[in-house]
């Protein structure tokens, strides 16, 4: 197994860039996945956006014509001039009520998760964990996604996830991919899924 640096090129890079987590950069490689302009202009939101990382590269991506809102449990630092078109909200996004209050903006062209569990250290309760935020994270997405949308989650690798993808993510995107980007540290277990061509549900 790899060596785990904590404090590896990513993380230098990302402090020299301004960047608050090195987790930037793995948001930043999925995006390149796909044309960013379409983006642009646009309001996206961010799940477990704390400590802020994905909020600056959603940020530069839509543009100053655009906005992003960012939900965490945590208050988040303001991100000031950097990223004016960043508002941020405490609330969890298990409670449907409060989400509601917040009333978000419908018809977004993408949702990002980076939502994780604290981890108990038994895997499979963790995976089980994760698997529960992927859901969790996906629900909003269903709601809030426009025709064609895209949607990013952070997920920790397990058994079941691919039945979930199965049977959840597969029949609502054209296209779902497990990706893995450079920035993840060595030995984590954690991927992201990335969904693409969104399909609302037209019984709802």
């Amino acid at each position: 197994m790899a060596k785990y640096e904590p404090k590896d090129r990513f993380f230098h890079q990302a402090k020299a860039a301004g960047y608050r987590a090195r987790s930037a950069y793995k948001l930043e490689e999925i995006l390149a996945l796909a044309p960013r302009q379409k983006l642009h202009g646009k309001t996206v939101i961010d799940l477990g956006a704390a400590p802020g990382g994905w909020l600056q590269v959603l940020s530069a991506a839509v543009g100053a014509s655009g906005a992003v809102v960012g939900l965490d449990l945590v208050p988040i630092a303001p991100l000031g001039q950097q990223c004016p078109n960043v508002r941020t909200h405490v609330v969890d996004v298990r409670d449907t009520q409060a989400l509601a209050a917040l009333a978000l903006p419908d018809r977004v062209p993408l949702v990002t998760s980076d939502m994780a569990p604290k981890t108990s250290g038994v895997h499979e309760v963790d995976v089980t964990r994760s698997l529960e935020l992927l859901e969790i994270a996906f629900g909003v997405a269903g709601q809030r996604l426009s025709p064609e949308g895209s949607f990013v989650a952070k997920v920790f690798m397990g058994n079941e996830l691919e039945a979930f993808l199965r049977r959840a993510l597969r029949p609502r995107f054209k296209e779902v991919r497990q990706v893995r980007p450079e920035a993840t540290r060595a030995g984590s277990r954690e991927i992201y899924v990335v969904g693409r061509g969104f399909k609302p549900d037209r019984s709802a």
